[in-house]
């Protein structure tokens, strides 16, 4: 609907775990480093823990078809709440082995030759179980059990755990203790920063075909950051319906008004009252505008400029963990990043 409008070719912003639209700060990257490795080695399990919506699936997505080959295997269970029954059946399928009514053993035994089959032919067999933090304690088990499977110098299956905060909480359970001791690689995702959430929305706007300095004002990109909060997932919502809102308003670039206006339609709060640092870096709280308000006026001439080039003697990029905190309070010096 919008897309002509703003001069892309397509929607940047859909909710599915698209891996062209795969964005990398350095934590990013070095999770989907670390991903890879656990799906091309024979070590055992990997966990990947983020926050809901900060782009785990999309992460898994980009590192499966990164190590995608004839010779190897992988296999993702994306809904894990089942019975043990269930699970096997599903192993079954997956995994071309004749399904054994009511036999686990005739079925593990089946599995394990097929491991060692294609261990001996040079591939690798990869298990990955998304959503994990929803798994039954039973399922746990099963999963330590067949990660298990091995050979004198090697893994026979590896196991990939992605999954919420709440699945390392389940994991410090003294009853999972086993199934932790066996996690070789561990990796996590956070909420972006401001630059970065500038830099994710510049990157999927251009991915889209679109130039970001005509399509959102940096005063509308600062109000998306106030009200996601840094949330992958929750940006793309607001940029969605934030499009839409210009389209029929005809009002390009997107300005911050339009922005706290889609964000008050979704229940989401772009903060008013003193400015102030968040959790996560970048600036929090700002005035929406108004009469106390002394940038108000310059909010509402659009501001074409929030993605610069950088040049030779301008601050450099940020190269520290994505989630540290932002050092400078000068607006025109934050997009210089990108």
């Amino acid at each position: 609907m919008y897309q002509a409008f703003f001069g892309l070719k397509e929607r940047p912003f859909q909710l599915t775990p698209n891996p062209r639209f795969l964005f990398l700060n350095p934590r990013y990257r070095e999770a989907l480093a670390t991903l890879r490795y656990g799906l091309s080695s024979s070590l055992g399990i990997t966990l990947l823990l983020g926050e809901a919506g900060t782009g785990k699936t999309t992460l898994l997505r980009a590192a499966l078809e990164a190590e995608r080959s004839p010779d190897h295997r992988h296999v993702v269970l994306s809904n894990p709440t089942l019975a043990p029954a269930d699970f096997y059946e599903i192993l079954s399928e997956a995994f071309n082995l004749p399904h054994v009514t009511g036999s686990k053993g005739r079925f593990l035994m089946a599995f394990e030759r097929d491991l060692l089959e294609r261990h001996r032919a040079g591939g690798l067999t990869a298990l990955v179980v998304d959503e994990a933090q929803s798994l039954t304690h039973e399922l746990f088990e099963e999963l330590r059990l067949l990660a298990n499977l091995e050979t004198a110098t090697a893994k026979l299956l590896s196991v990939v755990l992605v999954g919420q905060q709440e699945l390392a909480d389940r994991l410090n359970d003294a009853a999972l203790r086993q199934l932790k001791q066996r996690i070789v690689l561990r990796c996590s995702l956070a909420p972006l920063n401001l630059q970065w959430s500038a830099s994710y929305i510049a990157a999927r706007l251009r991915v889209a075909g679109a130039v970001p300095t005509e399509v959102f004002t940096k005063d509308a990109v600062i109000a998306i950051y106030e009200a996601s909060r840094g949330i992958p997932r929750t940006i793309g919502v607001i940029c969605e319906n934030a499009l839409l809102a210009g389209f029929a308003a005809q009002s390009k670039p997107v300005g911050r008004s339009i922005v706290a206006e889609v964000c008050r339609d979704l229940d989401l709060r772009v903060d008013g009252g003193a400015q102030r640092r968040d959790d996560h870096g970048g600036l929090e709280g700002r005035p929406a505008g108004g009469p106390s308000d002394p940038d108000s006026a310059a909010r509402r001439a659009p501001s074409r400029f929030w993605v610069h080039t950088r040049q030779a003697g301008q601050q450099r990029e940020p190269t520290e963990d994505d989630s540290g905190p932002t050092t400078t309070t000068d607006r025109s010096r934050m997009f210089r990043f990108f």
